[in-house]
């Protein structure tokens, strides 16, 4: 190490070292408790000021803090959330949590590394480690930021320390937390990589050291492929067992018993949250700017896609077998708007595309969430925004002609669904889970 690295590692060790962490969402903000709850000075950076201001008062927005934790940070001057990204001059390592969504045309979306690497290079100083978490394709730590940082006139490896270490979050796992989950590290030649193993070392279980930052950032997306393929590939053996007559949740439920050469995935109304959507199209542009196919990929992401669909497609064919009603005209309850159970978490959610579909099939839909009063303002469904979850009683649930259950949060009635809805149509196999079963109760 030169003199530089050796002044960073000292500041790590003795944890005087200021970390700034930037987006202070599902991610950021649980990196950044955990972090401060181990003795650094913490500085949260994020662009939205009314967030900022709620996370100074000690109102957490993100299920994995709590508004105890954040509030004795905040109050102890451990975690300091700002919008005055000057202060990145300040931070002696700085972790980018930034969002990675989808061009319209299905392209890395890096505006928001971008940005975020623009204001960093405005006060980037010798002795500084930048980590980026944000989930992106291989190569664009170092052939993007890198480059960006550079243009200070600062090198990589010499005067800052540059690394990838993807983020492992899971909203709502109560056995899995930040602290828990072992963290993949790399850097940007040996002395960045100690460095940053240093670092998140201090505050999690176990680090995974990986050669180089492209190594690190496929392994993420290898994780979110490796479940985008195996749900679409359980989604399309539903369909094909559905019409054979056969179920595909006992068909998994005996396949899981061997000790072996198998792990159970389940089927569902598609895909959602942040990584599984969207990650592996990343990997497919990537590999599109060499020359190759991602084959495997494209067929995981149809078949998802197509998924809500399909859940229409058989509430149709109930509301028309047994009630002799059309799906124009009907009234329907979806249960679940967080993209799956006991999280409020929305992004990407299937429960968007069915509501969408079916009002656009002239159907009135609600919807009821327990955890999601309301829907928030999204870019991609702007025209949703401001609509309010339904009670679910019994007189709201007899005036409608079926419930489509998309989400099965554990704290729903699901007898009362049994007893009372005219047609249940679900997705999750949660009604026969809980020994619901019966002629108005159809699986999609």
């Amino acid at each position: 190490m030169n003199s530089t690295a050796k002044n960073l590692n000292a500041k790590l060790e003795t944890k005087d070292a200021v970390i700034g962490v930037c987006g202070l969402g599902y991610v950021g903000l649980p990196l950044a408790m955990a972090a401060a709850c181990v003795g650094y000075k913490v500085i949260g950076f994020d662009v939205n000021q009314d967030y900022v201001d709620s996370l100074k008062t000690g109102a957490s927005h993100v299920g994995a803090v709590s508004d105890e934790i954040l509030g004795k940070t905040v109050n102890d001057g451990q975690f300091t959330p700002t919008t005055d990204f000057s202060q990145l001059g300040d931070c002696d390592c700085i972790l980018i949590c930034v969002p990675t969504p989808l061009s319209k045309d299905r392209g890395p979306d890096l505006q928001f590394i971008t940005a975020t690497g623009e204001r960093i290079a405005e006060t980037l100083r010798p002795g500084q480690m930048i980590v980026l978490e944000s989930t992106t394709y291989p190569g664009t730590t170092n052939e993007l930021l890198k480059p960006m940082l550079e243009q200070t006139g600062l090198k990589s490896g010499t005067d800052f320390f540059l690394g990838f270490s993807p983020e492992r979050e899971d909203p709502g796992n109560a056995t899995h937390n930040t602290r828990t989950i072992p963290k993949v590290v790399s850097g940007d030649g040996k002395t960045a990589q100690q460095l940053v193993a240093k670092l998140y070392g201090a505050f999690i279980t176990e680090v995974v050291p990986v050669s180089s930052n492209d190594t690190a950032e496929a392994v993420k997306l290898t994780e979110n492929i490796f479940r985008s393929v195996n749900i679409a590939l359980v989604n399309e053996l539903k369909v094909i067992y559905s019409a054979l007559d056969i179920d595909i949740w006992e068909v998994i439920d005996a396949a899981k018993t061997k000790p072996f050469g198998y792990m159970p995935f389940y089927p569902g109304p598609g895909l959602g949250g942040h990584c599984i959507p969207i990650d592996p199209f990343y990997l497919s542009w990537k590999a599109e700017q060499i020359g190759l196919k991602t084959r495997f990929i494209e067929l995981a992401g149809e078949i998802n896609i197509s998924m809500p669909q399909y859940v229409i497609d058989k509430l149709a064919a109930a509301l028309s077998t047994s009630h002799d009603k059309l799906l124009k005209g009907s009234n329907v309850i979806v249960i679940g708007l967080a993209y799956k159970k006991n999280i409020s978490d929305i992004r990407e959610s299937p429960s968007f595309a069915l509501i969408e579909l079916l009002q656009e099939k002239g159907v009135n839909v609600e919807f009821h969430d327990p955890f999601v009063d309301e829907i928030p303002p999204t870019r991609e469904h702007a025209a949703l925004a401001g609509r309010k979850s339904v009670a679910l009683t019994r007189e709201n649930i007899k005036a409608t002609d079926a419930i489509v259950i998309s989400t099965d949060h554990d704290n729903i009635d699901y007898q009362m669904l049994a007893e009372n809805a005219a047609l249940v149509i679900d997705s999750r196999n949660i009604m026969e889970n809980n020994g619901l079963t019966g002629n108005n109760i159809i699986k999609a």
